[in-house]
């Protein structure tokens, strides 16, 4: 019965360890992000395994160690325990008669329905995976400090996988989803032009301020409508005086509603710093309802342009 019971231990451990080595290469990253930030506690480890792959491997490395050696004790015990005549023979026999079952379900049918559903039996089985990471852990300790020592030596440094992922992976995943009709072509191209702006500064698509028609405080109405028509223009900055610093902003459309001085109809010009990334930016100004801002370099104080909401928009509309 000690022989069977080890037996099966080892086929189990061996079929778990097998698998999840495969799921671990084969599982989609940007599910493990999605779910670790939507506070899924499983998919935050796996994803942590991702940043640290080492104890990973260290881990799996332990675990298929542990699993042939039970497999092999229990053969060992089999035989002395139910052989027939000389053991020598049922010591050789044993093992070539057992290796098909163990390599097919031990190893080749574990790693392909891995291969198959890596998220699904990875998820499934990670809190078993980090009981035996936490009980192995002495172990993988010691095979990840010869990790990081044998890095020393080469001159490499581990693989990490960060938060921000990587773009040709995204657009593969993007590309996949339209072959799949899940995604439209234009669908596609909104997404892959988000991730490309994602980190951009707006500093590098605000208008400039030295090419930004504006209006002086004191400004007739005349004068402002001339200048949003001479330069079409949906809103114009205003300027406290020719060099002033800028107070505020109108709109064209109500220098045309009444007869009332473009001063009575200004409205509040937020400022933004010049190194906001382009996401921040855009969702701040939809949140808000914000149609123009000022954009202030974050050295000098100096206003380095302007950036208008619609604007904003229209180049994760530009088509590959």
């Amino acid at each position: 019965m000690m022989p069977f019971a080890l037996f099966t231990v080892g086929l189990f451990l061996s079929a778990f360890f097998s698998g999840s080595e495969t799921g671990f290469y084969r599982v989609p990253r940007a599910r493990l992000l999605l779910d670790s930030r939507g506070g899924d506690p499983v998919a935050r480890g796996l994803f942590w395994l991702s940043n640290n792959p080492t104890l990973f491997v260290a881990t799996t490395l332990i675990g298929n160690n542990l699993a042939n050696y039970l497999v092999s004790l229990a053969i060992v015990l089999a035989t002395a325990q139910f052989s027939i005549g000389d053991p020598t023979i049922s010591r050789t026999i044993a093992p070539v008669i057992l290796a098909p079952i163990v390599f097919v379900y031990g190893e080749l049918l574990p790693k392909n329905l891995f291969f198959r559903a890596p998220y699904r039996l990875l998820h499934s089985g990670g809190p078993l995976f980090f009981s035996f990471g936490i009980l192995f852990a002495p172990i993988s300790a010691i095979l990840w400090l010869l990790g990081r020592g044998l890095e020393s030596l080469v001159g490499q440094a581990p693989l990490r996988l960060k938060r921000s992922l990587a773009r040709n992976e995204l657009r593969q995943i993007m590309q996949d989803g339209q072959d799949a009709g899940v995604l439209r072509p234009a669908q596609r191209d909104l997404a892959h032009n988000l991730i490309s702006m994602t980190h951009l500064p707006i500093k590098r698509l605000c208008q400039p301020s030295n090419r930004t028609p504006w209006i002086a405080s004191d400004a007739s109405l005349q004068q402002a409508r001339r200048m949003a028509t001479r330069h079409r223009v949906a809103y114009l900055p205003v300027r406290l005086s020719s060099d002033g610093p800028f107070i505020g902003y109108v709109r064209s459309v109500d220098l045309h509603l009444d007869d009332a001085a473009p001063a009575s109809k200004m409205r509040e010009l937020p400022s933004l710093p010049d190194d906001l990334p382009f996401v921040k930016a855009l969702l701040r100004m939809k949140s808000t309802g914000e149609e123009i801002v000022m954009v202030v370099n974050v050295l000098d104080q100096n206003v380095a342009g302007f950036l208008i909401a619609d604007e904003l928009v229209k180049p994760l509309f530009r088509t590959s």
